[in-house]
């Protein structure tokens, strides 16, 4: 496969051509590296990666606070080489990316302005906030610490860096006409614009050799009104080419558009690589792409179209470090996919490490590993959803004896009607890799059974986990046996007519008219809340994108209202004091979930019981995976 062929990036040699992109770590109190972190990188080099690309590094928190981890003195190199060292044991190459920072992104708070390339940008998360100009002297002053910054990494041990010059930050706002409005050498024409980012490039060739490898991230394509054309990205790559760059890491979005650059469930695979292969055509350097190649065969095509030189994966190698060893042994089907969830975003922008769904051991590499059973336990699992199936499996994989029970045919549960349709096929994944996991491990399952007292007691184990998911509510409306559950749609055992009524914009309500909309003529969505997806809470990127799909399938958005009854022709809503009726031939409860834990006060007195996911509310995928993987990793 052309995957594993060794490459070259500058005077770097890389063991194959697969890269873990960059993808951020939380800093000790100074700013460093912890050891979790460097856990973390030292798993995906043992996983096969030929380059690891490192999440940026903050050179000076002169203008902004430090975002990430910070390299900007000497005392920041020793836990950066500690990291460089481990990976380098399997071969694997480090890249080290440094940023001057990240302008108008900056989270801070609602008062103080943040810097930028001009003042007339404004702070993306505080709008009504003009942004401070960085003065030409800044401007000196954040290219000299880059380059002493590259060079701290190079004293790390480090095999390159990447200019973070990419999603609408700093350097990235500098490149743009849409935020970069100066009249000095650093505004105005493409090169002035670049400017900043070459004079870098320069500094860092005299501080640090100019064999050492320097490589661009940047953003060919915005998608955004006003923003970067791809015409003007190819552009840039010649430039950066010209200015003596490595390589070229392409990028697409900002955030305005943030799931075009952090991919999300609702994305089609390969959704970046037309910029890639566009710049690819331009320049004679190597170049790097990404977006949703989780698929092997989506990666090895990328390289045999000759569309890139490297493919490069984030979320993927959190869901599973092994992923290029497990292609190289053509061991696909044990791979365990990412489901776009972007958890793992959501965990680092609410002050937490970056989570995933699908692996427990994300950034506990070393802290969660299973240990082999000290004695043959015997474990009952009651129910065949996410938690279910993640708790036999982790039973099994530390030899105990398992059984699971699921009263239906298939498993699966809830998250087999979430995965149905073909935009959240990246879930359904999930649930056939559980369901190959679960044979391949020769769990014994036991379908059409249905748990009660008496044959859980009868079976006498010596644990119990109560894995019985959730069902949706039925909300007290007059009228509501006219309307059928949204799952019935989902898995299409019912079909729409042409005018249909989604109640409940959470999640399930958004996703249920989405899916509709394609089966229908007209989808109206109606919420009490001021506005949709307000129930739940999941990363941004997602609901910008979730929102943008809505919008294109022109699904009404019927917000603030009260469902007072419904017809068999029309669902009859109170807006504000003001009575409607909205006509239809097909209404749709999405009304949230209640527990299904009628089991649990039988048994928590009479077994060694434990209740996980829905079973305890109604919760998230990642919530079931992760209390049955605990559930069982601590049983003695």
């Amino acid at each position: 496969m052309d995957l594993f062929k060794r490459g070259k990036i500058g005077n770097v040699k890389l063991k194959n051509r697969i890269i873990m992109a960059p993808m951020g770590t939380k800093p000790t109190a100074d700013g460093s590296y912890s050891d979790n972190a460097i856990n973390y990188f030292e798993e995906r080099a043992k996983g096969g990666v030929g380059l690891i690309i490192t999440g940026a590094n903050i050179v000076s928190t002169k203008y902004e606070t430090r975002p990430e981890n910070e390299l900007s003195d000497f005392h920041n190199v020793e836990k950066l080489a500690v990291m460089i060292e481990r990976c380098h044991h399997y071969g694997t190459k480090v890249f080290v990316q440094i940023t001057p920072g990240l302008g108008r992104m900056v989270y801070a708070d609602p008062y103080t302005p943040p810097y930028s390339a001009s003042d007339e940008a404004r702070s993306f998360w505080f709008p009504n906030l003009k942004c401070r100009m960085l003065t030409v002297d800044d401007i000196h002053y954040l290219t000299e610490r880059m380059a002493y910054s590259a060079s701290l990494a190079q004293a790390a041990g480090a095999d390159g860096v990447e200019l973070h010059g990419y999603g609408g930050y700093l350097l990235d706002q500098f490149h743009s006409s849409l935020w970069n409005k100066r009249k000095d050498e650093y505004g105005g024409s493409l090169e002035n614009r670049l400017r900043f980012s070459t004079e870098i490039i320069s500094a860092i060739h005299e501080k640090c050799g100019a064999d050492f490898p320097v490589s661009m991230k940047f953003t060919a394509y915005h998608g955004i009104k006003g923003g970067r054309q791809l015409d003007e990205g190819v552009e840039m790559a010649k430039i950066f080419e010209k200015a003596g760059v490595s390589d070229l890491h392409v990028d697409v979005g900002c955030y305005e558009v943030w799931y075009k650059a952090i991919t999300t469930v609702y994305e089609k695979p390969m959704h970046q690589i037309f910029a890639a292969k566009a710049v690819k055509a331009a320049v004679n350097i190597p170049v790097i792409t990404q977006g949703k190649l989780n698929d092997p065969m989506d990666a090895e095509k990328v390289l045999q179209d000759g569309d890139a030189d490297y493919v490069a994966l984030a979320h993927q190698m959190l869901a599973d470090p092994h992923w290029a060893n497990k292609v190289k042994a053509g061991n696909f089907d044990q791979i365990t996919p990412c489901i776009g969830c972007n958890e793992c975003l959501l965990g680092g922008f609410s002050g937490k490490h970056y989570y995933c769904t699908v692996n427990p051991l994300c950034y506990a590499e070393k802290d969660y590993q299973l240990t082999p059973a000290m004695s043959k336990k015997r474990v009952l699992v009651i129910g065949g959803g996410p938690g279910g199936m993640e708790a036999a499996l982790t039973a099994a994989r530390r030899g105990f004896e398992v059984e699971l029970w699921e009263k239906t045919t298939q498993l699966g549960g809830n998250m087999f009607v979430a995965g149905y349709p073909s935009f959240k096929v990246d879930v359904m994944k999930f649930v056939k890799f559980l369901r190959r996991e679960i044979n391949r491990l020769n769990v014994n399952v036991r379908y059409n059974m249905t748990a009660t007292s008496e044959n859980v007691l009868a079976g006498n184990f010596d644990k119990v986990i109560l894995a019985t998911g959730a069902t949706s509510k039925v909300p007290p409306i007059e009228g509501v046996d006219n309307a059928n559950q949204a799952e019935d749609y989902l898995v299409q055992s019912k079909q729409p007519g042409d005018d249909v009524v989604v109640i409940g914009g959470g999640l399930v309500g958004c996703e249920t008219a989405l899916d509709l909309s394609s089966r229908a003529k007209n989808v109206t969505v109606v919420e009490m809340l001021d506005d949709i997806l307000q129930t739940g809470s999941h990363s941004k990127n997602n609901d910008l994108s979730l929102r943008d799909h809505l919008k294109d399938a022109q699904v009404k958005l019927d917000t603030g209202v009260k469902v007072k009854a419904i017809t068999k022709d029309s669902v009859v809503i109170d807006d504000n004091g003001v009575e409607k009726k909205l006509p239809c031939d097909t209404a749709v409860v999405a009304a949230g979930y209640k527990s299904n834990d009628s089991l649990e006060e039988i048994l928590e007195d009479k077994v060694d019981l434990t209740v996980v996911g829905d079973a305890v509310s109604p919760r998230k995928i990642m919530d079931a995976v992760h209390e049955a993987y605990h559930a069982i990793r601590v049983m003695e």
